[in-house]
């Protein structure tokens, strides 16, 4: 099978494709014939080494002390079910699929649990729009709902908001029944009308940090804010979130604690099936859709990488993986 791989940390040129052997599902497991993937932040910073904030160490740590312990990254995947490991009842064989697997995306073939996070894919989505859903919108889920608890009628300022997470995070925090203020490029400001910003603000003609007293919330989703810019922005019981921190955020989160007034919270996401689940639910309520900036084929995922690495994307960049390889064949 062909697989993109990174066998050591560098700039996307550093990627390259091979034939590796097609992996065989363990117990519990299930083999996916990939159809689409994407590349999201993760991604990039798992390939470049590119740790925000201090967590350099820790973050090679869990990735690999001197090279990657995974070279083929993608944690976003849709496909079909190839083949079923011994015990898995929850899938069969021809089983159209998607969700988060950690790694391995990025290629013919991936391995997943069985149990993790993979729903099966609604009627309603093709396997690219399937691909560019989970990485985004587990993230604005489990932050703007399980962390920050959005409540009607909040003022939700969403940072970075037409990128592969706040393109979701919009949406989502509008579903919540939030004021949703949305900050963008100036050239964004149609997409995220129609994805439900009740706001547009041009972060190149407006600063909003020096709005005083107006957000409940504020969720950075490109960490180009921090909590002394935008604690006066903030409700006396508002709430900073941002989704990139490094270890001056710890600082800030404990000065803050101790200031009281507007709070800050730190949180890393999980991905579940459940959660999945809901994410489906809402698609089929007509709450949220897939966002999709690019598309590109598996022999240009180094191109991809680049682009998602410039920051500037309009929700989800798709790897059309099934397409790439039939034009190889």
């Amino acid at each position: 099978m062909q697989a993109a791989t990174a066998r050591r940390y560098g700039p996307a040129e550093s990627l390259r494709i091979e034939d590796l052997p097609v992996p065989v599902p363990g117990p519990g497991e299930i083999l996916i014939r990939v159809e689409a993937s994407s590349v999201t932040t993760a991604d990039w910073r798992l390939r470049a080494s590119a740790f925000p904030g201090g967590l350099w160490l820790a973050g090679r740590m869990v990735a690999g002390l001197l090279r990657p312990r995974n070279p083929v990254l993608g944690s976003d995947v849709a496909g079909t079910v190839a083949a079923v490991g011994a015990g898995v009842t929850r899938f069969a064989a021809g089983d159209r699929v998607f969700g988060f697997i950690g790694h391995g995306g990025h290629a013919e073939y991936a391995i997943a649990r069985a149990d993790g996070a993979l729903q099966r894919t609604p009627d309603s989505l093709t396997d690219a729009e399937a691909a560019a859903l989970p990485f985004g919108a587990f993230t604005a889920l489990a932050f703007l709902r399980d962390v920050a608890q959005v409540r009607p009628g909040q003022a939700v300022l969403i940072v970075g908001a037409s990128g592969g997470v706040g393109a979701y995070a919009t949406q989502i925090a509008k579903a919540l029944g939030a004021h949703v203020i949305a900050v963008a490029s100036g050239a964004n400001a149609d997409l995220l009308r129609e994805l439900g910003a009740d706001e547009v603000i041009d972060y190149r003609a407006e600063d909003v940090r020096r709005h005083r007293d107006r957000y409940d919330l504020v969720f950075d989703t490109v960490g180009a804010t921090d909590w002394p810019g935008m604690r006066r922005a903030l409700k006396r019981g508002g709430l900073f979130l941002p989704l990139n921190f490094g270890l001056r955020d710890l600082c800030h989160m404990l000065r803050a604690k101790l200031a009281g007034g507007p709070r800050m919270v730190l949180h890393v996401s999980g991905d579940t099936a459940e959660a999945l689940a809901d994410i489906v639910a809402m698609i089929e309520a007509g709450k949220l859709r897939p966002v999709i900036d690019s598309h590109y084929p598996l022999a240009r995922i180094a191109e991809a990488h680049a682009h998602v690495e410039g920051r500037h994307r309009r929700g989800a960049v798709v790897i059309d993986v099934a397409e790439g390889a039939a034009r190889a064949a």
